[in-house]
């Protein structure tokens, strides 16, 4: 079971990774298999004015409740261990994740209903031991919440995000080239004391 966690973990942290770089590509024009790959908000927020509320809402939901609940368990299952390995996996920690792991660590609850899709509370609650039913009791309202907010904030401006792809898309391969870079440069300066153990 723990091997198996890790793999989808693992499996969804790369599917991520591309579909956060390669989103701002191919949201206009396949936001379906974008938001498969990665439901980060700027892909939710691009795809809003080229998708139907259905797939948009189901597949949305879907994919963060994957991420957020294989976060959750792994740090339910290798504890310390898995905050020290995702630390080590960012380098320097930005102020941002203090500051969210000191909330978190306040009012671990209201983290999870107000950020549901954030890495590190769905492994710090799982991490303190927060109960299951209460995680998820907090997290499929949180999502819908996160997902119906972003929704409606695309349809308020969506020619502005139709007008933002269409200039991108002049120079949509050199974005996505830049982004990989970028994702390709955190990596080589991250510290790697390799994964908590199995």
């Amino acid at each position: 079971m723990r091997r198996l966690l890790v793999v989808i973990t693992s499996i969804l942290f790369a599917a991520g990774t591309i579909g956060s770089n390669i989103g701002p590509a191919l949201v206009d024009n396949h936001p379906i298999l974008v938001l498969i790959l990665s439901a980060r908000n700027r892909n939710l927020f691009g795809s809003v004015p080229f998708i139907d509320a259905f797939p948009y809402f189901g597949i949305g939901f879907f994919r963060i409740l994957a991420a957020s609940s294989a976060l959750y368990f792994t740090g339910r299952i290798f504890g310390e261990r898995a905050l020290r390995w995702t630390e080590s996996q960012v380098g320097e920690m930005p102020r941002i994740y203090y500051w969210t792991e000191r909330a978190t660590m306040r009012a671990g609850w209201l983290a999870v209903l107000l950020m549901p899709s954030s890495n590190i509370v769905c492994l710090l609650v799982g991490h303190l031991k927060m109960a299951p039913k209460k995680f998820f009791a907090l997290l499929v309202p949180g999502i819908m919440i996160r997902l119906t907010a972003i929704w409606f904030g695309g349809k308020a401006v969506e020619d502005q995000i139709r007008a933002v792809l269409d200039w991108i898309d002049q120079y949509q391969w050199w974005v996505v080239g830049i982004l990989f870079g970028i994702s390709f440069f955190q990596a080589s300066r991250r510290r790697s004391p390799g994964a908590p153990q199995v």
